[in-house]
């Protein structure tokens, strides 16, 4: 079936500012652009999309989230955005009054960044409000877990008890355990927590795409496949929600190192696709996170001068992890925020390059020096960057990191300028999935909604026509689609983001008033804004 798509401000996406009056698809594809009386007169057309004067663009994707973990925020405790400690810790007994004693409250998002007691949920401050529950609260990074004394109990962990490798297990000045858990610590917690099933998870699924399509996501890259259980738990979902090619939402799914070998076991490689799940690189966490002080730096914190965050795997280890990759002909994508763990993994890809044609990605990349800039720019290299860290991590990570530690920090201009290929993701659920946010971050540099307006590092600022491709042609490189995704031309994805108002022309501030009135997937519909502004889902299955 033809479809045209007219009377709307149409960006190609190609080159900067290029329109077009008219797009005719057919089923998933773009057939032809050009003028509207043109293509009407050289093709059959079953069915006609007025635009109304919106902006269409090629659909949004997001280049790095969890997706189930982004529907689980509909299912669990969500404590995200809350001001203070003490709105968090009534969250939670809220929680707990409706709760049978003994049941699992499993809650995330607290951020200490936010209020005015920085000091992390205690094990102590859980027990006052949940004495009959074993609590678990993430960490708005998920790097960090906040506990009470009866998770620590069904963990059986004790004061003396070692780390891992990876993992940092916090204590008070007396030896007692504060409930804080750092990275790979975190599973002595999760491993006693209660099984889930695989119900659960093709619900969270559901949900997350559902919630996508809202913000005029058409797919996304993902990592889920080693956080429920077992690998079996969210290959079962993506397959049972993806696998026939059914739901239009396109997931690109990198592989955990953890569960790389079961997953090579059931027939699966490099770019093999099923429906609309594609396999992508192997991925790999370097380092923690900025708001633990786990992310591993080159100096020490400026705020902490103990310590320089950790690595997650030696450099031997991560050698071999890398060697494995190549082994099963895969790239590597590799969660790095500080500057040593950048180079670590510069220094591996250096002595084990992917294959010609193959471009291994680099996660995050927020604490940058000059000279990694130089060395990455040698390298078959993709930088994976979220431009609303900008709003969540500013002016908190100054004193983290140090101003004088700052200027290649978060430095998306200086990436795009030097050549090296950008993609924008969210990190959803750890930030919101509205791409919006972060094409604002991306162009402003300012928090969202801050009415002071204030900038930071304004010299990093992007154009809107490079904020824009973050999500569109950057998305489309970053996963081998840049031939058939990203732009409005013929033969590429029939993919569409339609906006209520046209971006390249709108004020700052209005860049978060901006709606999605149309999403596309393939040519189908997905989502829609109805005349009375409420949303339409289609193509939606329970």
């Amino acid at each position: 079936m033809k479809t045209i798509w007219y009377n709307g401000m149409i960006y190609t996406m190609e080159i900067e500012g290029e329109t077009v009056e008219a797009v005719v698809s057919e089923d998933d594809h773009i057939i032809e652009t050009g003028s509207l009386a043109t293509l009407k007169e050289k093709y059959k057309i079953a069915r006609s999309i007025d635009l109304k004067g919106a902006m269409m663009i090629p659909g949004l994707v997001d280049s790095h989230m969890h997706l189930i973990g982004y529907g689980e925020t509909f299912l669990k405790l969500n404590v995200s955005g809350k001001a203070s400690k003490h709105e968090v810790l009534n969250a939670i007994y809220e929680k707990v009054k409706t709760s049978s004693p003994g049941e699992w409250i499993i809650g995330e998002g607290w951020d200490e960044n936010l209020w005015q007691d920085k000091t992390p949920l205690s094990r102590w401050e859980l027990d006052k409000v949940a004495p009959q529950n074993p609590i678990v609260m993430k960490r708005v990074c998920r790097h960090v877990i906040a506990v009470n004394s009866l998770a620590i109990e069904a963990a059986n962990v004790k004061p003396q008890d070692p780390a891992p490798v990876g993992g940092v297990i916090e204590r008070e000045e007396n030896g007692e355990l504060s409930g804080i858990f750092k990275d790979e610590a975190q599973n002595f917690i999760f491993s006693k927590m209660p099984s889930i099933t695989d119900e659960y998870v093709e619900k969270a699924l559901r949900l997350g795409i559902k919630n996508s399509w809202k913000f005029g996501l058409t797919g996304a890259h993902t990592e889920d496949l080693s956080y429920y259980e077992t690998y079996s738990h969210a290959m079962t979902a993506f397959l049972r929600v993806l696998g026939d090619g059914s739901l239009p939402f396109k997931a690109h799914l990198l592989v955990h190192h953890k569960i790389v070998d079961e997953w090579k076991k059931d027939g699966y490689q490099f770019m093999s696709a099923i429906g609309n799940i594609e396999f992508g690189a192997m991925k790999i966490f370097v380092d923690g996170s900025l708001g633990g002080r786990t992310a591993l730096l080159s100096k020490p914190y400026a705020d902490d001068p103990s310590t320089q965050g950790m690595a997650i795997h030696s450099l031997s280890e991560l050698k071999q992890l890398v060697a494995k990759a190549r082994k099963y002909h895969m790239p590597i994508a590799t969660h790095v925020i500080g500057d040593l763990a950048f180079e670590n993994v510069l220094e591996v890809i250096e002595e084990f390059p992917p294959r010609e044609g193959i471009f291994d990605r680099l996660i995050h990349a927020q604490i940058l020096r000059p000279e990694l800039i130089e060395r990455a720019k040698k390298l078959p290299v993709e930088i994976d960057i979220q431009p609303g860290f900008t709003g969540s991590d500013f002016p908190w990570v100054i004193d983290r990191i140090g101003k004088q530690n700052m200027t290649y920090n978060y430095a998306w201009k200086t990436l795009i300028d030097n050549g090296l290929p950008c993609s924008g993701g969210s990190d959803a659920p750890i930030e919101p999935a509205n791409p919006l946010l972060g094409i604002h971050a991306a162009v402003t540099r300012e928090k969202p909604y801050d009415n002071k307006h204030q900038i930071y590092m304004p010299e990093q600022r992007l154009s809107m026509f490079e904020a824009i491709s973050l999500y569109t042609k950057g998305s489309a490189f970053a996963c081998g689609h840049a031939h058939d995704r990203g732009m409005i031309k013929p033969g590429f994805s029939a993919d569409f983001t339609i906006f209520n108002q046209d971006l390249f022309s709108v004020e700052n501030d209005d860049i978060l008033t901006t709606s999605v009135e149309m999403t596309v997937v393939d040519g189908k519909i997905v989502y829609e804004k109805a005349k009375d502004g409420s949303p339409v889902y289609n193509h939606v299955s329970n």
